[in-house]
């Protein structure tokens, strides 16, 4: 029996989402806001003041869909709107984003609100494009199709980093009067950049609809089904093992990424070093990325995440003693080489462990475990920075969380699909 190939074009508009909304990811997330919240908005402030709203900000907004997160999955499956919920928060999360650029200097409490809700936007529209994962491709395929998203992701949140970096070297190139400007208008076109790419998906990923049906009181119905699905992965001993490893593990993630810009400015490097270096990591994970996902298929997610994690304690250590901007590059080249991979292929491992016929529902749990690493992570940041002046001290808590999460996640047991080798 012949296979049916990989590369659909169901595939290819389901990972264009990714082109899509990294464009926050990396410009916003990573690279402007921090940048701009340090140096404009917050610039008569201190550093470890900045790092403390960063911190916190990251946290409400985690905190928000850590919460949410699993209900809107049930209401998605129930009347199959996964992809409308997806572009709902895409628009609000590309308005907020784009409302950015017309923030004063000085007014950090408005751009604080506006990241927030675009921050909201972001993570909540993730939870219904990773629940489309298995409806796009088969079981033994998803490793190489979800990193391939996240590989897509960083080619396209490069090239717009790319123009942003050329603009702020050059405003004058774009007719801008000033960097301030610059900056500015970057918001404004990581805006249109993420709700433009993401109109491809509404017409070509089909949504399969789920038996599950919500029929009055949509919200304590949908809390009611949290319970169900909590109750449910108690279970499957796999999903509820492998949970617990990702909230660990994944947390430093992301809080190695999140971070690293702020961290960069406290050790006083220049922001053009900052964002070459971020702009680096991303070019080195368009092709690490696929290199992780042609891997994977072949020798199993698992593998892939544990070199991953090991990498990402070395970049701890690394950071620990970090006194110059070229280790600041090679911390960077080594993050892009494992980020992708890490999360794309816990995605991947993950729709091969829950059942079938409730994505929504157990994609929406797996977003609110991601969103409470993410809670997690931000909290000690801020914590750190309001004990300590000294930045260094936040990645020794890290560690522990990567040597944590592999260990049990040794215990998760491949299932039997094709999805990973024997």
């Amino acid at each position: 029996m012949s296979k049916s190939p990989i590369l659909t074009k169901q595939v290819i508009t389901w990972a264009l989402y990714d082109w899509a909304n990294s464009a926050f990811a990396l410009s916003v997330l990573a690279v402007l806001f921090p940048l701009v919240l340090g140096n404009y908005w917050g610039a008569a402030d201190g550093g470890a003041a900045v790092t403390v709203r960063l911190g916190w900000v990251t946290f409400a907004a985690s905190l928000v869909v850590f919460v949410t997160a699993p209900v809107f999955g049930t209401i998605a499956d129930a009347g199959g709107y996964r992809k409308r919920f997806l572009l709902i928060f895409a628009v609000v999360g590309s308005a907020m984003t784009a409302g950015l650029g017309f923030v004063g200097q000085g007014d950090w409490p408005l751009a604080l609100g506006l990241y927030l809700v675009a921050s909201v936007g972001f993570y909540s529209s993730v939870v219904f494009y990773d629940s489309l994962l298995i409806d796009v491709t088969e079981p033994r395929n998803y490793s190489f199709v979800s990193t391939l998203g996240f590989s897509i992701g960083y080619l396209g949140g490069a090239a717009l980093l790319a123009i942003h970096l050329w603009m702020l070297k050059s405003p004058a190139t774009f007719g801008f009067a000033n960097t301030a400007e610059a900056f500015s208008f970057a918001f404004i076109s990581v805006g249109i950049w993420w709700i433009l790419f993401s109109v491809p998906l509404l017409f070509f990923v089909p949504e399969h609809h789920s038996a599950i049906e919500v029929r009055s009181g949509t919200i304590r119905a949908a809390y009611a089904e949290l319970r169900a699905t909590f109750h449910a992965i108690g279970k499957y001993r796999n999903v509820a093992i492998f949970l617990i490893a990702y909230w660990l593990y994944i947390g430093g993630v992301f809080t190695v990424i999140f971070m690293a810009v702020n961290y960069g400015q406290r050790l006083g490097f220049a922001d053009s070093d900052l964002v070459a270096a971020l702009l680096l990591a991303n070019i080195v994970g368009f092709p690490a990325t696929l290199i992780f996902g042609v891997l994977a298929h072949r020798f199993g997610a698992k593998k892939g995440i544990y070199f991953a994690l090991l990498a990402y304690i070395g970049v701890c250590f690394w950071g620990l003693q970090m006194t110059e901007v070229r280790q600041f590059y090679i911390m960077s080249i080594v993050i892009g080489m494992v980020q992708g991979g890490a999360q794309g292929l816990s995605r991947s491992l993950y729709a091969s462990l829950i059942p079938a016929g409730q994505p929504g529902e157990f994609f929406g749990f797996y977003s609110m475990t991601t969103k409470f690493a993410h809670v997690l992570g931000p909290a000690m940041v801020a914590i750190a920075a309001m004990l300590s002046d000294d930045p260094k001290w936040v990645l020794l808590a890290l560690m522990p969380l990567f040597l944590a999460g592999a260990v049990l996640l040794a215990l998760v047991r491949l299932p039997d699909t094709g999805a990973e080798p024997r």
